[in-house]
């Protein structure tokens, strides 16, 4: 379904030249030289050479929006209608991530994958970057059964392909993803906590801000669904753990995470739950991971720990915990300063500088 070449690193001394003799010491913009060389690898796989300058091209956020049927078991701060209504938000311009799109020029689409109510003919109207790409009315309770069947995971896939093809194909070349739905964290927890093996006090954080009593709920939902499965299988068959585990979200970001890695395409990764869809496209494919950019480490506890094992370095660690995307739109800017700084810092030699 997906082909994803691993990147070409033969450039890669000429990319360490260009930085090394920049008007600097060596190493001194330390992670933006890190991304400006990633970014600079991932736009120069089809050229011989490393490309002279990187381009950061309409840049895109989509926000895949589904619910989650666990949510009706308290262990939320907020229930499942506000999933519904903060899609409404979003196309009315009135969330934070909006905010974040505008002030740092992104362009925003928002994915209905599956929310428990569809929006009305009326609703949709509100905003021209809304796509219903629907699998569902929300997926089951995962302490009690599959969260889908393979056809929805398999569908899904395709529709993440889909949606960010054509965002490709329209000049996108950095995709930022968001998500929404209220109980996702405990999907995101539960893939952790299945693929890592780690406890379940490790992978299981207060998402938005549950209290002590939800938060024990939580846990023992959580893992109730992670015993049930096979764990063996788990690690063997990622498509297994989208089935039992994941949310509608969940598995169109990771079909939009391989379509952008096989287009050549740098994916800009936001918190918690993006990053259980990375970990599991990273599984698919391994040759996805260098395509990927972490925005920032969250305030969930349990997103370090997946930070570690997908050994992500974040750009940005801001104690948020909203997601939506909001990381990955703060940190774009990053994105934007080391292509700068690759791009028109002068050398040495052309500054007439000496060291």
């Amino acid at each position: 379904m997906f082909t994803i070449n691993p990147l070409n690193k033969n450039c890669l001394s000429e990319i360490q030249q260009v930085l090394d003799t920049k008007t600097k010491p060596l190493g001194a913009l330390g992670q933006l030289e890190d991304l400006a060389k990633q970014l600079t690898l991932i736009q120069s796989q089809n050229n011989d050479r490393a490309l002279k300058k990187i381009t950061i091209s309409n840049p895109t956020m989509i926000v895949f929006a589904g619910d989650h049927h666990i949510a009706q078991q308290n262990i939320s701060i907020a229930p499942s209608d506000v999933t519904r209504q903060m899609v409404l938000n979003f196309l009315q311009g009135g969330a934070a991530i909006n905010c974040f799109c505008r002030s740092n020029h992104i362009e925003i689409k928002v994915v209905d994958t599956g929310m428990i109510l569809p929006l009305t003919l009326e609703e949709k109207a509100l905003g021209e970057n809304f796509y219903e790409q629907r699998l569902g009315s929300g997926v089951n309770d995962i302490s009690i059964k599959s969260a889908m069947d393979e056809k929805q995971v398999m569908q899904g896939l395709t529709y993440g392909k889909n949606i960010a093809t054509k965002v490709i194909e329209q000049g996108c070349n950095v995709l930022l993803l968001g998500e929404m739905g209220i109980g996702n964290t405990s999907s995101a927890s539960a893939i952790l906590m299945l693929l890592s093996g780690q406890s379940v006090d490790l992978c299981v954080g207060q998402g938005t801000g549950i209290d002590s009593q939800q938060l024990e709920l939580k846990k023992q939902l959580i893992e109730k669904a992670v015993l049930r499965l096979d764990s063996t299988k788990a690690i063997e068959e990622p498509i297994y753990v989208l089935q039992e585990l994941a949310g509608f979200e969940i598995v169109q970001m990771v079909g939009a995470i391989l379509a952008a890695a096989e287009k050549g395409i740098a994916v800009l990764i936001d918190g918690f739950i993006v990053s259980s869809a990375a970990m599991i496209a990273v599984k698919i494919d391994p040759n996805a991971r260098e395509y990927l950019i972490f925005s920032h480490q969250s305030n969930e506890n349990a997103h370090q720990l997946m930070l570690e094992i997908l050994e992500a370095k974040p750009l940005l660690n801001l104690e948020l915990r909203l997601g939506e995307g909001t990381g990955a739109a703060l940190a774009l800017p990053l994105l934007r300063a080391s292509a700068s700084f690759y791009n028109d810092m002068a050398s040495f030699e052309s500054a007439g500088v000496t060291v």
